[in-house]
């Protein structure tokens, strides 16, 4: 029987600086999220289509010691209430990885409390253990602005990438349609609002990597396609509204079947493995888009097979799945103070080849 650990966790991989305090019961899986502060930069970065680096970097520097004050006092705790830090040290942008570290180190040090450096990806991967109490292993599609990839996940160190992108990330892809279209950013939520009154099948959009065995995707092909498209049908250089929620609804139509398609197939791949998935489970930013989820889900009962997606606010980047990430790698028996060099790449499969390309939002790993 493992003890009770009360955990804060601090994440300022990219444009979200948040803290929380996760608490875990002395069973193996499940706890408690005691308290989750998120302070968002939208508005910081609107101006200029997408995330800056420096502006981030800057803002999460300012805000890190409030969210963290803000959740210490939302779960009525102290510093000296709790049992370790842990905090996100990397990938992403460096600067606020930096940010979130360095605060970390000097709170744990003032403190004397130990702390533990997480895998950004790990928390994602992880969070269905926190939410549902997933057994391993399953199979974790993790699907955000900078990232795109199949995880067996095994244990709380141990993952298999079966597949990943291999140039954009589907959320990068939705921000970057979102501003061919002159929607605002975030454009992920964005071009969903317009594809419900759109017709999917009025363009020919392609499902690009379909005709190739294995589970890599690509998506930078299918924004070229929707810009072609868009310039089809523009008059005067004005875009008509009804044609704005077709080319959405189509390009949304698309990245739907290619994450749907390749899910079976690493579904397949990871049963050819001899193992058998407790679940299929999806996190990241663009898991909460609902068309997205509905073709899942419906994947996942063809399959017989649960389909586990955490609730929408532990979808996108917050803390409290840093914190459970920190509390599985203590209980798996991480000594305090690993891993905790800021860096910007930093694969889970170790063992992986470096998929390719960069992504705004984070390294691809």
């Amino acid at each position: 029987m493992t003890r009770t650990l009360t955990v804060l966790g601090i994440e300022s991989s990219c444009d979200d600086t948040a803290a929380a305090v996760v608490r875990a019961g002395s069973g193996p899986a499940g706890a408690e999220i005691l308290a989750s502060v998120v302070a968002g930069q939208t508005e910081l970065h609107a101006a200029f289509g997408g995330v800056v680096p420096e502006i981030a970097a800057r803002a999460h520097a300012e805000k890190i010691d409030l969210c963290i004050e803000e959740a210490l006092m939302r779960a009525g705790l102290t510093l000296a209430d709790l049992d370790a830090v842990a905090v996100t040290s990397g990938p992403g942008l460096i600067g606020g990885v930096m940010a979130g570290v360095m605060c970390a180190r000097g709170l744990a040090a003032g403190a004397g409390l130990p702390l533990i450096g997480v895998n950004h990806l790990a928390g994602h991967a992880l969070t269905p253990r926190l939410t549902d109490g997933l057994d391993f292993p399953y199979l974790m599609l993790l699907v955000s602005g900078g990232h795109c990839q199949f995880l067996i996940v095994e244990g709380p160190e141990s993952f298999t990438r079966l597949g990943g992108t291999i140039d954009d990330a589907p959320g990068e892809a939705f921000d970057k349609t979102a501003k061919l279209l002159a929607l605002p950013q975030p454009g992920g939520p964005a071009v969903e609002t317009e594809a419900r009154a759109g017709d999917p099948g009025r363009f020919a959009f392609p499902r690009p990597l379909m005709d190739r065995p294995g589970c890599d995707m690509s998506f930078s092909g299918l924004k070229t396609a929707l810009l072609r498209a868009r310039d089809g049908v523009m008059e005067n250089g004005t875009l008509r509204r009804a044609d704005r929620a077709d080319l959405c609804a189509g390009f949304q139509a698309a990245v739907a079947d290619v994450l749907a398609g390749k899910s079976a197939r690493a579904l397949a791949a990871m049963r050819a493995r001899g193992l058998a998935p407790s679940a299929f489970a999806v996190a990241g930013g663009v898991a909460a888009n609902a068309a997205i989820r509905a073709r899942l889900t419906a994947l996942c009962a063809g399959e017989g097979l649960d389909f586990v997606a955490p609730p929408l606010r532990l979808c996108t980047d917050n803390a409290a799945m840093i914190a459970w990430a920190g509390i599985e790698r203590l209980r798996a028996g991480t000594a305090p103070g690993a891993d905790l060099v800021p860096r910007p790449r930093w694969p889970l499969d170790q063992a992986a080849a470096p998929m390719l390309g960069a992504g705004k939002r984070g390294a691809k790993a």
